[in-house]
């Protein structure tokens, strides 16, 4: 009898689960700092409407956090139902809660590659020619929870200078984001800086997506006044993420439909993805594992 009860009483409680995802009117979608808030939301309107149209949302609801930490944390207190992070953004949420979110899917450069570099930027007439002429200069950082923008470099970056980044350099920023960041050196207040791009493509453009390449679409970067003087060893693209509060039927649903937006809204593709990408491709939480366990040794949570 005790069996019985305690199986009708998981039915139930799946049922309920069910009819919940199946009445879910409001679709909460974390977007992350770094960015103009005015062009996060202008990039991520059409999403809205795709959105609605698509599974009959009442509403669509767009959250451009301050930071990166934002969304995480809009992720692990369940005020959130749907971002894309970065790698480390990922490795930082599954390290406070390892069942908060899954990943469903990732971008896919226009060679086939599902990943991306980090890149240190300075003026170009600055004078830098290599690595090495930026020796005892000002280094930004984007963000503590960006994996391009923090995480890699202080791991990576150590290796090419031949000493510890706080030794090569005579101080260290975060400046709020990847465009700030980018930002900063234009304006001189720090000598370089790191940030993403695809690696694929011509540099004159910013390459074919990541924020340099945003940053030339909209006019704010000239690729012209600055050089390029290192990159890093090839990073996972970061994830789509959803709520496990969701379940698997919303995962589903949401996996089928993004896989066909490039298809489907190619503009709107780009616009949320930043730049020209191949495509949407399928993740599971293993895909992170080696930079879970490169935040977790060097950074922690």
């Amino acid at each position: 009898m005790l069996k019985k009860a305690l199986f009708a009483a998981t039915a139930l409680f799946a049922l309920a689960g069910a009819a919940n995802a199946a009445d879910l009117k409001e679709f909460r979608i974390g977007i992350l700092g770094g960015e103009n808030e005015a062009d996060r939301l202008r990039n991520y309107a059409c999403l809205q409407e795709d959105l609605k149209k698509e599974f009959g949302f009442e509403k669509v609801s767009l959250f451009p956090a301050a930071d990166y930490d934002g969304v995480i944390q809009g992720l692990l207190g369940g005020t959130l139902d749907f971002a894309e992070l970065g790698a480390s953004g990922y490795a930082a949420t599954y390290i406070k809660d390892a069942n908060a979110v899954t990943p469903i899917l990732t971008t896919k450069q226009t060679d086939g590659a599902t990943g991306y570099y980090s890149v240190l930027i300075a003026r170009k007439d600055s004078g830098f020619k290599t690595l090495a002429d930026s020796k005892g200069k000002k280094l930004g950082y984007a963000d503590p929870d960006s994996t391009s923008g923090y995480l890699i470099p202080k791991v990576t970056l150590p290796k090419d200078l031949g000493m510890p980044v706080d030794q090569f350099y005579s101080s260290t920023s975060f400046n709020g984001g990847h465009e700030n960041n980018v930002l900063a050196v234009l304006d001189k207040k720090v000598d370089v800086g790191v940030t993403w791009a695809s690696g694929v493509g011509d540099f004159k453009d910013g390459y074919t997506s990541g924020n340099l390449r945003k940053m030339v679409d909209k006019g704010t970067l000239n690729m012209n006044d600055v050089v390029q003087l290192w990159q890093s060893p090839l990073i996972p693209n970061g994830p789509i993420v959803v709520s496990n509060k969701l379940g698997d039927e919303w995962k589903g649903k949401l996996a089928d439909f993004f896989m066909a937006l490039p298809e489907k809204d190619k503009k709107c593709f780009e616009a949320i993805e930043g730049g020209e990408y191949a495509g949407y491709v399928k993740v599971t939480p293993e895909f992170y594992n080696a930079v879970i366990e490169t935040r977790r040794a060097t950074i922690g949570g």
